[in-house]
């Protein structure tokens, strides 16, 4: 049975929820301390693997709505093709946003590296570099995740309710039938 239009906003509303959280969990610049607190690293785990979870599910839902589509073409409704392109339209700046995690792992990774290696003025400026580079992988990924949600929040609210172009039909009145001057008795 195919999702009502409010079925369909709300779906993609809760998307785009689902991926400010994975922003709001990521950590800020301020938390990138030297050594690095290992738990940033089960931070940008955990976020990692929601983001790739909500990637998969906005491949599988568009793989499934065009599959859907094309099976049915009967069934097949303005909406519900607006679903599916802003479904598909998120996908890009998602995975942007997770290479940009990935990235952010690898600088991580690095900071916790020259943590181990002798004071220096060059372990001094890689640190101060990574750390950079880190906070701006970081902002990356916020910003990936706030465009994706924005456009699927502007596709779910800019929808408005289709116009009719035939007007309805006139409802029909029971008409009942009175013999006239017919006499009682």
């Amino acid at each position: 049975m195919p999702l009502s239009d409010l079925d369909q906003r709300l779906l993609l509303h809760s998307v785009a929820d689902r991926l400010n959280t994975v922003a709001d969990h990521l950590p800020l610049p301020d938390q990138f301390t030297s050594p690095p607190d290992p738990g940033l690293s089960e931070i940008l785990d955990d976020e990692v693997r929601h983001l790739a979870r909500l990637l998969g599910y906005l491949a599988g839902e568009h793989a499934f709505r065009h599959r859907a589509a094309t099976r049915y073409p009967n069934r097949v409704t303005t909406i519900s093709r607006r679903t599916a392109l802003a479904i598909a339209s998120a996908a890009e700046p998602t995975a942007a946003a997770l290479a940009a995690l990935g990235s952010a792992v690898h600088h991580l990774g690095r900071l916790a590296d020259l943590a181990h290696q002798a004071p220096s003025p060059a372990r001094a400026r890689a640190t101060a570099a990574t750390r950079d580079a880190l906070a701006d992988r970081m902002v990356g990924a916020r910003t990936h995740l706030a465009r994706a949600s924005k456009q699927l929040r502007t596709a779910a609210d800019t929808w408005t309710a289709p116009i009719l172009t035939t007007p309805p039909p006139a409802p029909s009145t029971p008409t009942t039938h009175r013999p006239r001057n017919r006499p009682c008795t």
